[in-house]
């Protein structure tokens, strides 16, 4: 019974899903979709106007078909301030406990490892910071990705940037 209310949260909290901006084949597998690296923008639901991109790699053949694969720990992420930015009275309170606040969470097996993003503030520079890892119930990974993301004044894309409606 236990096992399956935890099986059931763990579903329910798998956090925001990103959308995916395009992969590259890194295996080939003669049964089932090729191992690769999915590219992946994700919109930080607390600070408004940051967004971060993920690169990580994903498991393919019949168990990654099926969804029961392992993807390795392989992560990166770049973050970078794409709006105005107001921080919430929250995230200023939260750098006072030193733990960050969870932004993003994704399932990287059927059920025991998931890869998450983390934010910090630092408000000696005024600037959001974002830790990308991966944790399992047993033995997580060390292996980690930091993006830093400096509040500016936002005054629109920068000289030479296109805008979305490509004025």
């Amino acid at each position: 019974m236990r096992i399956l209310i935890f099986l059931s949260l763990s579903l329910l909290s798998a956090g925001l899903v990103a959308e995916e901006i395009g992969s590259v084949n890194t295996k080939f597998k003669w049964l089932g979709p090729n191992d690769k690296v999915v590219v992946e923008v994700f919109d930080d639901p607390g600070i408004r106007g940051v967004a971060c991109y993920l690169s990580r790699a994903q498991t393919g053949g019949i168990t990654g078909a099926m969804g029961v694969a392992e993807d390795t720990s392989d992560a990166t992420i770049s973050c970078r301030q794409v709006g105005p930015v107001s921080l919430p009275p929250a995230v200023r309170k939260a750098e006072n406990t030193g733990t960050g606040e969870e932004v993003f969470k994704h399932r990287t097996s059927l059920i025991f490892k998931t890869l998450q993003v983390v934010r910090f503030y630092d408000p000696a520079r005024h600037v959001l910071v974002y830790l990308s890892y991966s944790d399992r119930v047993i033995e997580g990974s060390p292996k980690n990705s930091l993006s830093v993301v400096p509040i500016r004044p936002w005054n629109g894309p920068a000289d030479g940037e296109r805008n979305p409606e490509g004025e």
